[in-house]
């Protein structure tokens, strides 16, 4: 196909050199209504947010440039099908689990995937058949399912109707998804693969195999991560033809909205084009900038920018050189500690901190001078902050006490505790640190010491605790004990 065209996008060029007159929504009526509004996103920007019309298609029934866009998405991918999806790849990891497991089903899902798949789990009532995760001794990250342990699970769990995986983990940690694809389709069930941080694995030399082309049957990409498109902006891809993709668009368009956003959409048609076009050179740049900063970085002495060298050919199969992973616990200061000193004193913001670790994204947006300034900061820290190293938590990863499903747990009768009394409860609800939005407790589980000791220490040291309704954490709810 001519990667080329970029036929939505095309289409809106068109439809405002036609200087349309809109007596439809939305209200601000290309910008004239919202003078504040169109200052501050630009004319350009707001003439083009359009509700669907024939000229542009419709995203719940795609016919003309949206099914065009989409089919260009799928042969840059290589995959069956590609839908546009306007909801985030919070929206597109749902739409897989759904589109495959059914009320009382199960699925095979390592315990730490973002929060979107369990909630999944609860909205459709699927039981999870969790697969523990590795955990590194030195960096103490959360690694990747091995095939060994998925063998196992599928073993012991033969009705299980799909294997969900991370390809890669918020870390950069990627599976062996080939073995793995290859033991979930022995036993009958589909593969469904994360892949919010991997849309450039299809684009780039040198780089993890994508789920899609190792055999998986459907994949949910975030363009707007890695891939250049604007925030909330995914595409969820089949792949193998087992799954029917008219049946997928069922499932979508039972909670995707009717109003989808065509900046959004275009934004995805434009950086697939961009990707498809000259994606293998431009993400040429980016692993060489994440391989410069990681040796600068290491070089500073300290700090742990891990790469290639934690591969062990078990639940570490390959790693993403574009993620730049910062173990800092050798300086004394939590991975969150150092997040916030970038932000508040140097005006760096990186993605995220946890208590041994930090992430930097880098992307096709990235040059040599930013990665210069991160570098630089990350050594006065060392220098002005730098204690001696110390062990400050054991691990980021705690293995969770199951007690009850996610639906279970979430829709029982409760009672609301104070978080420091909660031990030995089973909890109703997530708690988890955002980003990464990997749930430190899940509905279902029980409040460990270990569970509660690490939510305690990660809100003393800052990080942002999500997923209580008590937004101060200070209480939480909690399945209540039958008389």
């Amino acid at each position: 196909m001519n990667q080329n065209s970029a036929p939505l996008h095309e289409a809106l060029e068109l439809y405002r050199g036609n200087r349309v007159v809109p007596f439809d929504v939305p209200g601000h009526k290309q910008g004239r209504g919202t003078p504040e509004l169109t200052k501050f996103l630009g004319k350009q920007c707001l003439s083009v947010d359009v509700n669907s019309m024939k000229p542009l298609d419709n995203l719940s029934h795609p016919t003309s440039v949206i099914r065009d866009a989409e089919a260009l998405a799928a042969d840059a991918f290589g995959a069956e099908q590609a839908f546009f999806m306007v909801g985030g790849t919070t929206s597109a990891v749902q739409a897989m689990i759904m589109s495959v497991c059914k009320s009382g089903d199960s699925i095979v899902i390592p315990r730490n995937v973002h929060k979107s798949a369990i909630n999944a789990l609860i909205l459709c009532g699927v039981n999870p058949v969790y697969v523990d995760p590795g955990v590194h001794s030195e960096i103490g990250i959360s690694l990747g399912m091995s095939p060994a342990g998925v063998e196992a699970a599928v073993r012991a769990n033969p009705s299980a109707k799909a294997v969900f995986v991370n390809n890669p983990t918020y870390y950069g940690i990627c599976p062996d998804m080939e073995r793995i694809v290859s033991v979930a389709h022995s036993a009958g069930m589909a593969v469904l693969a994360d892949e919010a941080h991997g849309t450039h694995f299809y684009f780039g030399d040198d780089m993890p195999p994508p789920a899609i082309r190792a055999g998986a049957d459907m994949s949910a990409i975030s363009m707007h991560k890695t891939g250049g498109s604007l925030t909330q902006s995914s595409l969820l891809l089949t792949g193998g033809g087992k799954i029917s993709p008219d049946y997928v668009r069922t499932i979508i368009n039972l909670t995707q909205t009717t109003s989808a956003s065509y900046l959004l959409m275009s934004s995805i048609d434009i950086a697939r084009k961009t990707l498809a076009t000259g994606g293998r050179s431009r993400l040429r740049e980016v692993r060489d900038l994440a391989e410069y900063a990681r040796s600068e970085i290491n070089g500073i002495g300290g700090y742990y920018a891990f790469s290639r060298e934690i591969i062990n050919g078990h639940d570490v199969a390959d790693f993403d050189g574009t993620k730049l992973s910062i173990h800092t616990l050798k300086i004394g200061l939590a991975g969150v500690e150092v997040y916030d000193i970038l932000r508040d004193r140097y005006g760096i913001q990186i993605e995220f901190g946890d208590m041994g670790n930090c992430l930097a994204i880098v992307s096709v947006g990235d040059t040599h001078y930013n990665i210069e300034r991160l570098v630089s900061s990350l050594s006065e820290i060392k220098r002005l902050d730098g204690k001696k190293g110390r062990s400050l938590w054991e691990q980021e990863y705690i293995p969770p006490v199951v007690k009850l499903s996610p639906r279970e747990a979430f829709y029982a009768e409760r009672e609301i505790l104070p978080l420091a009394s909660s031990r030995g409860r089973v909890s109703s609800e997530f708690v988890m640190c955002y980003p990464p939005g990997i749930p430190l407790l899940a509905p279902g589980e029980l409040i460990t010491r270990d569970a509660l000791d690490h939510i305690l220490y990660a809100k003393e040291k800052g990080s942002l605790l999500m997923g209580p309704q008590d937004m101060t954490l200070e209480n939480i709810f909690v399945v209540k004990l039958e008389v």
